[in-house]
């Protein structure tokens, strides 16, 4: 009885953090095309800014793409699309930390790897 308790709740959990990743990088990548929730242009790094061959707004339009495909492989394979999302989410503190910009986003953004990362781990136990 005390195994079928622990199996319902980290399923709980597990369906939790798939909606949780596979939902919010769905919303925040169709609004890198709309700017409702926050200017996302203000997040680039300068540096890389500089570097890009097209406008701001274009690399994020690029970047809203690649949130949405990666939500949407978090919702249909889930423990791939979850070490996809970690693995973004770590590139995106890091590029806000190299330009010690938005720190607070930066930590924030870590937090959520972590958690993208340890969903991906209970995906693997939850699949067997």
């Amino acid at each position: 009885m005390e195994t079928t308790t622990k199996n319902q709740s980290l399923a709980s959990v597990y369906t939790l953090l798939k909606f949780t990743f596979g939902l919010v990088p769905i919303v925040a990548g169709a609004d890198k095309f709309t700017n409702l929730l926050t200017n996302w242009e203000q997040y680039i790094n300068p540096t890389l800014a500089g570097m890009l061959p097209f406008s701001g707004s274009t690399f994020m339009m690029i970047v809203g793409v690649i949130e949405i495909i990666a939500g949407i492989i978090v919702l249909i394979k889930t423990e791939i699309g979850a070490y996809i999302v970690s693995a973004w989410l770590v590139g995106i503190a890091l590029s806000l930390l190299i330009g010690f910009n938005y720190v607070d986003v930066a930590v924030r953004d870590l937090v959520m790897a972590i958690a993208a990362f340890s969903l991906a781990k209970i995906s693997s136990i939850i699949a067997k």
